[in-house]
């Protein structure tokens, strides 16, 4: 297989997966381990084009929130953005300066992949004739922070899939859920981005040549642009329970080929 088949398939894996509850990282991890091994840069960059594709999704929202920023709703709204913002980058910053890398071993990956698919299901049962609001609280905005974090140090959690899990066990909505959770993650993840470029730029770090990267990070964005639009439709009558159950069925496929390799 051609090295740039290699980065469409991964590209195309962290598009369509970025957003979706069932972890990017960890599929890319896994893919990885049959498609031979990529950079941390490659990684990270390759994900600021799911991130602008979500951009683009919801840009009328987010210039509602900029152009309307003196409305208290908006106001309030940015504000616990850019909190639970703050509170990822700089508790990622310290985990990453304490070692915390992203393992290459699939078991731990496969294992965080089947416990969120349960958890998923277990959630939406709990939810089950429950009333849900539409309004992200101070403490569902920092429980979604804890949950970048969670995603952070346990590759196969899922970074969505961490932060609409507890939005949804403290009653919000599922719409509004997802919202919060693209929203934070525009600037959480460009921010990676940024960091990770400038680390390799200075440091002079080994990585794959920036048009394969570019190529990657396209492929993502277009990627990523679909499988959003589709996501928001579909939650709009559907449950997260098709997402537990994939998650689920995920986790055991990868640890039985793994215990016949």
């Amino acid at each position: 297989m051609s090295e740039w088949l290699q980065i469409a398939i991964l590209g195309l894996i962290e598009g369509i997966t970025e957003f979706l509850p069932v972890s990017s990282t960890g599929h890319l991890l896994l893919a990885e381990h049959w498609l031979g091994g990529r950079t941390d840069l490659f990684n990270v960059v390759v994900q600021t084009g799911a991130v602008l594709a979500v951009l683009v999704v919801f840009m009328r929202r987010v210039v509602d929130l900029v152009v309307r920023f003196n409305v208290p709703e908006n106001r309030d709204y940015v504000a616990k953005l850019f909190v639970a913002f703050v509170i990822t980058g700089v508790c990622g910053l310290a985990m990453k300066k304490l070692g915390l890398k992203l393992p290459k071993d699939p078991q731990p990956v496969a294992i965080a992949t089947l416990v969120g698919g349960v958890l998923f299901l277990l959630a939406e049962f709990w939810l089950r004739g429950r009333k849900t609001t539409d309004l992200v609280t101070w403490p569902i905005a920092l429980a979604m922070a804890a949950g970048q974090l969670l995603a952070v140090a346990y590759p196969g959690t899922s970074r969505s899939g961490a932060t609409i899990l507890f939005a949804l066990v403290l009653g919000l909505s599922r719409p509004a859920a997802a919202e919060f959770s693209f929203l934070l993650g525009i600037p959480t993840l460009l921010a990676a981005g940024a960091k990770e470029t400038l680390d390799a730029l200075k440091d002079h770090t080994p990585h794959e040549p920036w048009l394969m990267i570019l190529f990657g990070t396209l492929v993502a964005g277009v990627s990523a642009f679909v499988v959003v639009k589709w996501f928001l439709g579909y939650l709009r009558t559907h449950s997260f329970a098709v997402f537990g159950w994939y998650r689920i069925a995920l986790g055991i496929g990868i640890l039985v080929l793994l215990k016949q390799a």
